[in-house]
């Protein structure tokens, strides 16, 4: 009398088993081939900037999308210095600022060239050079709203991202200036320093993928093990 109830529960308990195990082991799947396509799209994204990096400047275009970021580009003009602002920065050299001052071009467009790192002590005693000024360097796209945590104050002359828009408006620059800005490359052994451009794209998506095949071999081992049991139980 006491057989037919543990053969009902043992019918359920193998459906909700099997049911759980194959959602869990299709969405660990999943996300596994997700972070596989992830995987080549990163790897083409680095191919693509690394080739962009190493090719001849051109000259700099009048707008730029997000597939012509840093890019090589030249530009010449007359410096601005008197509407550069500093905008905070950390580098290689420590905490300081970045140096981004517009650059006045010929057809009267303006640039925003970020000349480079200054120190806090060097913030007021960096070189301005007169007449033309000739930028090679990485076209870069704006960084609006601020860093992490804080947001850019234009009313007290403080930034913590390179917000072109916002730079503009701040030192009336526009409409004449572009959106994007110049990150230049190293120039003379003076400040502000250049060529400091970090290009680095974080790339786990293999380990991440590892991660969640491996999870889903888990579910599947567990499940074969479990069924195993269950049928044994049965039996006895």
């Amino acid at each position: 009398m006491t057989s037919p109830p543990p053969r009902r529960r043992s019918a359920g308990f193998a459906a909700g088993l099997t049911l759980a195990a194959l959602l869990l082991f299709a969405a660990f799947c999943a996300l596994g081939m997700w972070q596989v396509k992830r995987l080549a799209w990163k790897q083409d994204l680095i191919a693509r900037v690394d080739t962009r990096i190493h090719a001849p400047p051109v000259a700099a275009p009048d707008r730029a999308a997000a597939t012509d970021e840093y890019r090589r580009i030249t530009a010449s003009g007359h410096f601005l210095h008197d509407r550069a602002v500093l905008v905070q920065a950390v580098t290689d050299r420590g905490g300081g600022f970045w140096v981004m001052t517009p650059l006045r071009r010929n057809d009267g467009s303006i640039l925003l060239v970020n000349r480079g790192f200054v120190p806090p002590e060097s913030r007021h005693s960096y070189a301005r050079p007169d007449g033309e000024a000739h930028v090679t360097g990485l076209l870069r796209l704006t960084e609006p709203g601020g860093g992490f945590l804080r947001a850019n104050d234009p009313a007290a002359n403080r930034w913590y991202s390179r917000d072109v828009a916002a730079i503009a408006t701040y030192r009336k620059l526009a409409p004449a200036i572009t959106s994007y800005f110049i990150d230049a490359e190293a120039g003379p052994d003076a400040l502000p320093v250049g060529g400091l451009t970090v290009v680095r794209f974080p790339n786990n998506h293999l380990g991440y993928a590892i991660t969640w095949f491996a999870l889903a071999a888990m579910v599947a081992g567990a499940y074969i093990i479990v069924m195993r049991n269950q049928g044994k139980d049965s039996r006895e």
